[in-house]
């Protein structure tokens, strides 16, 4: 791999379209750059890969994070968990771990006696055609098999790049496309019949009231948790957000 690259960023220092060089095309830079990423983290997973994952710090972490969320479905709590884009592989495993029920993508539940829809959101971004396109080959039963066959120092590289990627495809997309397509909330009102929806994704918390077929809904849309821990707290007197304490 390390040839490759380096025989295709010599190439380009010397091939020339249009009068120029091609390595000085910002598109073939772009290229050169993901080879060489691509390349560094194949090289440490290979190197890592013998390695095991029991007993590392990573582990540690994550088995004390599933024996919290035991802990409160052993109080009497049932815990069920929505999977997002940065853990949609998450299985039986999961649950087995930490006793929790993971829910579908879009989950009809009635709180407080209103018909309501849980989901990630991302879904609902359907102006991002290049993000649905690779959601829909991510999320695929066989990519996942594929995914979770691989050591996981090598998960957690593939894991880090695409998020490198992500990060710089979001800086050049205008904020419109990034947030839900109107007519794809309308459709998912109509398609559930529920009054409320609860999501994700968009992380621009507000709530929004939207007119379906003559029908009152309300959108509710969470924070992350870039910088506090917290919930929302539905019941028969209201809806409020709650901070989560230490």
């Amino acid at each position: 791999a390390d040839a490759c690259t380096t025989m295709a960023s010599e190439y380009a220092k010397v091939r020339e379209q249009c009068g120029r060089v091609i390595a000085t095309f910002q598109a073939v830079k772009h290229q050169a750059a993901d080879m060489l990423v691509a390349t560094q983290l194949a090289t440490a997973a290979t190197w890592d890969a013998a390695r095991t994952e029991h007993g590392t710090p990573e582990f540690e972490l994550a088995a004390a994070v599933a024996a919290s969320i035991r802990s409160i479905g052993d109080s009497g709590v049932p815990v069920f968990f929505a999977r997002g884009n940065r853990d949609f592989l998450l299985g039986e495993r999961f649950e087995k771990a930490t006793g929790a029920h993971l829910l579908p993508e879009q989950h009809l539940v009635s709180l407080a006696g209103i018909p309501t829809l849980l989901l990630h959101g991302d879904e609902l971004c359907t102006g991002d055609v290049e993000y649905q396109r690779y959601r829909a080959r991510i999320r695929a039963p066989r990519t996942a098999r594929r995914l979770l066959a691989l050591p996981y120092v090598v998960r957690r590289a593939i894991a880090w790049y695409l998020r490198r990627k992500s990060r710089d495809a979001n800086a050049l997309k205008p904020e419109s496309i990034m947030d839900v397509s109107g007519e794809a909330v309308v459709d998912a009102f109509r398609r559930h019949g529920v009054k409320r929806m609860v999501h994700g994704h968009t992380h621009r918390p507000a709530r929004h009231a939207h007119a379906v077929v003559g029908m009152s809904c309300e959108r509710v849309v969470l924070a992350d948790w870039h910088d506090r821990g917290h919930y929302l707290e539905i019941d028969e007197t209201g809806m409020r957000e709650r901070d989560i304490a230490g």
